[in-house]
């Protein structure tokens, strides 16, 4: 009887075994072809270009990587933080069936993929997408677009001219007065101006926000800073 605990030790050690080998043995399976069309909803959140986080992190590189770990990208739940597994095809497979059933709390809003050939499929694109210089070779092999690199990411503002470059902005009663490089002055309601930080390279230069009409009717702007000092700076309050 004194063997009992060591045998069932040694019996859940077997079964979780069998199971990763199982998860693998389907994601070898898959079909990364059909797993790129199903990853055009994750294009939403997730970009292929090292470092570039978008609503998600980059997925460049993930692949075998520590899962909550990717350097640069600041969002992640305490849970998966603390998960201390690595994104493997058993790990990636659990995750796509149910996230939230996996680690509880994460942030990520995504219901799962039921199917569990679609999964594999996924997996079998992300084991060539998600290693070291693999969007580029899905790029290559015609899996996806050069486009779904970038994903979602807005594209770098480069250089504005004067009447998108923001000098100063005074908040007065319940509205924003902005004025820009050329001299323009422009009053907007506040509900209509979301002042944004876009600190990435995709971002304005320090000290130069951009003005940016979003809105149909000329009447909403959003305003991108470099930083929260930038906006800190430039938007004071006064009439």
């Amino acid at each position: 009887m004194r063997a009992l605990p060591h045998l069932l030790v040694m019996l859940a050690g077997l079964f979780a075994a069998s199971a990763a080998s199982a998860a693998s043995a389907a994601s070898a399976e898959g079909d990364p072809k059909r797993g790129a069309q199903i990853y055009r909803a994750c294009v939403a959140c997730h970009a292929l270009e090292p470092g570039l986080h978008l609503t998600g992190p980059s997925l460049a590189g993930m692949f075998d990587s520590k899962a909550g770990a990717a350097a640069g990208y600041t969002r992640y739940s305490k849970g998966l933080k603390d998960a201390g597994f690595e994104w493997n095809a058993a790990a990636l497979d659990g995750w796509l069936s149910n996230p939230a059933e996996m680690i509880p709390g994460t942030s990520m809003a995504f219901p799962g993929i039921a199917e569990a050939a679609a999964r594999a499929d996924l997996v079998a694109f992300l084991s060539i997408a998600g290693a070291p210089g693999g969007g580029e070779r899905a790029v290559a092999e015609g899996l996806i677009p050069r486009t779904y690199l970038r994903a979602q990411a807005p594209e770098p503002v480069g250089d504005m001219p004067a009447d998108a470059r923001v000098a100063t902005i005074r908040h007065c009663g319940d509205g924003y007065v902005v004025t820009t490089q050329d001299g323009t002055e422009a009053a907007f309601w506040e509900q209509n101006v979301r002042l944004k930080i876009d600190s990435q390279k995709t971002g304005p230069s320090p000290g130069a926000p951009i003005i940016l009409g979003a809105g149909m009717q000329g009447d909403r702007v959003s305003v991108i800073f470099a930083s929260l000092a930038d906006l800190k700076a430039i938007v004071t309050e006064g009439c």
